[in-house]
């Protein structure tokens, strides 16, 4: 009998590469780099796909105050307001406190978790659930912004740009388990790029009302837990709400821990410059 050697221990994520997986698991439609900022754009939709993130920006303010004035002129060149993620977990150290003296408002308090997907876990497919992985499936799709729709203009092909940008794992469960019924949960699990590993990014998990507090949610989070590391996923993250405490009690339920958090600044006014 031939005995698999067992997976190396997952490296943990901070910095550098933690953004970039996270950029990776909503990939946005434009990227440019400017400054040590990440620059993301996706017509509008979605703050995640749409705003400016430091990955390498400089930490003197002397440095910093150019680097943000550059950033805001690119935004306002396209006619669009700038947004920047703050993340508490990554520099640099005055980012915040320098949006906030430029008038920039807070807004969006999110939180990032994350778990090893290693044979501690016992996470398994449901019976009923419908798998997909690779490409975007279209069935999928169409169940997903049923199920979460966004706001805005063209914000349903903007959505599914962004989905179809990173190979993942979707999942949905119809109702009851019969395979003639509407779908009335999904999931899905990006599968990104993370130094010399991959990491599941979980997002889209979306339950029709109408069928809330029946477990759905449960079986998606371990059923694309699972499947994520059949695909060779040796961490998972996931970004949720801090204001959504049903969904954090869920994920912390399953084992899913604290890594970070992260917040927007939005400029709603004219922009002062240095």
């Amino acid at each position: 009998m031939t005995l698999r050697a067992p997976r190396p221990a997952a490296r943990p994520l901070s910095g550098f590469r933690l953004l970039e997986a996270l950029i990776a698991g909503w990939r946005p439609l434009q990227r440019l780099d400017v400054d040590g900022f990440a620059l993301l754009r996706s017509r509008g939709i979605t703050r995640r796909a749409h705003s400016a993130v430091a990955l390498d920006a400089p930490d003197s303010e002397e440095a910093l105050a150019p680097a943000i004035d550059r950033v805001q002129g690119l935004y306002e060149m396209a006619g669009e307001s700038p947004a920047f993620r703050v993340l508490d977990l990554h520099g640099p150290e005055r980012l915040d406190a320098v949006l906030a003296e430029r008038g920039y408002t807070r807004q969006g308090e999110s939180e990032v978790l994350t778990t090893v997907l290693d044979g501690s876990r016992r996470d398994v497919p449901h019976p009923a659930a419908e798998i997909r992985t690779g490409a975007l499936d279209e069935e999928w799709f169409e169940a997903a912004w049923r199920l979460a729709p966004r706001d805005g203009e063209q914000a349903r092909e903007t959505l599914h740009d962004i989905l179809a940008g990173t190979p993942s794992v979707q999942v949905l469960l119809r109702a009851d388990g019969a395979t003639d019924a509407e779908p009335v949960a999904v999931g899905r699990a990006a599968l990104v790029p993370a130094g010399r590993s991959t990491a599941a990014v979980l997002n889209m998990i979306a339950v029709d009302p109408a069928h809330r507090r029946q477990g759905l949610g449960l079986a998606l989070s371990r059923t694309l837990l699972a499947l994520a590391a059949v695909q060779g996923a040796d961490r998972a993250l996931l970004e949720v709400e801090r204001d959504n405490d049903g969904a954090r009690a869920l994920y912390r339920g399953l084992g899913l821990t604290h890594l970070g958090t992260y917040h927007y600044r939005v400029r709603t006014g004219p922009a002062e410059r240095t």
